[in-house]
């Protein structure tokens, strides 16, 4: 789930951030979110919201945690236990992403997307109001700037694939004076393990169980080289996965 809004954030302060070619150094399948260094915080509650933004020109440094994983490999689940269980939702909050697609039944604009028409989405795209953005079947959708401000002093959390993470690393400049970000990766434990999960949906046809493997070998590739993630959290078993990733945001952010 992506969620995001819409600001006049100038293209001119926000200069295109160089990375590195990715050289996978880590085996698929053995990274753990450094566990053995933070596990004695796992089980601790973020601090609460009084200390959520950086005190730097009145709150104006973004510091927003980015997620990322492959399909199916328990995210969503990780990050609403960490809101609700771990104290997460004193201090973060998500945003609202738009999307160009028509609403679902039950769905709510400014609540569950805000909804707006093609160009004029991509007309704000092309004038830097976007974070991050894609193109899935026809339709976009992002996060834009002002969505990021928009979150009643708390830190935004983003659930965002690799092509957003992309996007977001764009954005940042490199002095990361205006926007510092934090990632972490979810990572099933192998490959196999993933499809598995993939399979038991019992939602995938074989073309598309075939696609998001893929799709998920590239990101695994992405997502466990090293320097691209502040923090890798292996989802094994999934209580220890939200103790880690607990234990994670807790450490990155020195809370």
């Amino acid at each position: 789930m992506i969620v995001a809004m819409t600001m006049a954030f100038a293209p001119s302060l926000l200069k295109l951030h160089r990375f590195s070619r990715f050289q996978p150094v880590f085996p698929v399948g053995i990274l753990r979110a450094n566990a053995a260094s933070t596990s004695r915080l796992a089980h601790q509650t973020v601090s609460s919201s009084a200390g959520s933004c950086v005190e730097n020109d009145n709150c104006s440094v973004l510091q927003p945690l980015v997620v990322c994983g492959p399909s199916g490999v328990g995210k969503g689940t990780i990050i609403t236990k960490f809101m609700e269980e771990h104290g997460g939702s004193n201090d973060f909050v998500f945003t609202v992403s738009h999307t160009t697609r028509k609403p679902r039944t039950g769905e709510i604009n400014g609540l569950h997307y805000h909804f707006t028409d093609y160009d004029s989405m991509k007309g704000a795209i092309s004038r830097g109001e976007f974070l991050e953005f894609a193109e899935v079947h026809g339709n976009l959708y992002g996060t834009s700037i002002k969505s990021l401000r928009d979150v009643n002093g708390k830190r935004p959390i983003l659930d965002i694939d690799v092509q957003g993470i992309k996007n977001v690393k764009s954005h940042v400049k490199e002095d990361s004076s205006v926007l510092q970000p934090k990632y972490i990766f979810i990572s099933p434990p192998s490959m196999e393990t993933l499809r598995t999960r993939l399979e038991s949906r019992g939602t995938e046809t074989e073309e598309s169980l075939k696609r998001r493997t893929e799709n998920a070998r590239a990101e695994m590739e992405y997502g466990t080289t090293e320097g691209n993630f502040d923090e890798i959290v292996v989802n094994d078993d999934l209580e220890k996965a939200c103790d880690d990733f607990a234990a994670a945001v807790t450490k990155i952010y020195k809370v």
